[in-house]
């Protein structure tokens, strides 16, 4: 159902309601992110080395940070130019034993 046809057929009690439910109760995309990112830092805590790393892992550590990917976002980092992109494939084939280009 579109957006718009959605908008139409709810009422504002009703949306109020659910936006109430949604901060009580998250749900969509970035929920399943942390859900994903909570069983990531378990898995990673319960093998983690304390010696080789000395923080516990923390959900975020696991999770997507979109923003970098966004154009004109924050933490957007700086493109790298065909050269060094070319470098670093360069010595990815290298390490993979790949010598005719």
């Amino acid at each position: 159902m579109p957006v718009g046809e959605l908008l139409d057929r709810v009422s504002s009690a009703e949306l109020t309601e659910w936006m109430v439910f949604y901060r009580m109760e998250p749900f969509g995309m970035e929920r399943g992110d942390l859900q994903a990112g909570i069983v990531a830092a378990t898995v990673a805590n319960v093998n983690r080395d304390p010696k080789k790393q000395k923080r516990a892992w923390e959900p975020a550590d696991f999770m997507p940070q979109f923003a970098d990917a966004i154009e004109g976002g924050a933490g957007v980092r700086e493109g790298k130019s065909p050269e060094e992109l070319r470098r670093k494939w360069d010595k990815v084939l290298t390490a993979f034993g790949v010598k005719d280009r």
